[in-house]
């Protein structure tokens, strides 16, 4: 993955490739839209198994009750490191680790933006999505990937409440 968030590019359905400062304006163009909603972001991860292991990791912006937007980044590793994730632990372990990068580098540019802005919105950035459940291989790791989450200053939402992972980025695994 690339070390600087500011050179890479989500994709978002309607928008196309974006540099992360141009999904910051699209984030703050759709909370304009209507201002007096509420609004829930999100970020969750998943990955896909076998060969050409993949990790899309999802920013989910939900106005609650109306929809939402979302944006992608496909992340893929050399095939040499890719190695590190054959087991479902050590990629489970990625896909969280994952979440809370983008997610800490999303809070601090959102939270710049906000500062800059007249506008009031009324939203909330709190959980991170996690594609582990209490049913299944990864109910074991719970504690583990709650604690994990918890550190870096989210709240984490497993299955089956984990939408952003286990539905949106798991389309494009």
């Amino acid at each position: 993955m690339e070390k600087d968030i500011q050179k890479t590019k989500f994709f978002n359905p309607t928008k196309g490739f974006l540099s992360f400062d141009k999904t910051i304006k699209e984030i703050f163009n759709y909370l304009r839209e209507k201002p007096q909603e509420f609004y829930d972001i999100v970020v969750g991860c998943d990955s896909s198994s076998g060969k050409n292991i993949s990790f899309p990791v999802v920013i989910v912006i939900l106005r609650k009750g109306l929809g939402g937007r979302f944006f992608l980044k496909k992340i893929k590793y050399s095939q040499t490191f890719e190695k590190r994730f054959q087991n479902l632990h050590e990629r489970i372990l990625n896909e969280v680790l994952v979440s809370c990068e983008i997610a800490l580098d999303l809070r601090g540019a959102l939270e710049k933006e906000f500062q800059k802005r007249p506008e009031k919105f009324n939203c909330q950035f709190r959980y991170i999505h996690a594609d582990i459940g209490g049913i299944g291989k990864t109910k074991d790791m719970i504690s583990e990937i709650v604690g994990l989450i918890k550190s870096n200053g989210f709240e984490a939402k497993i299955k089956p409440e984990a939408f952003a992972a286990s539905v949106v980025a798991d389309r494009f695994t």
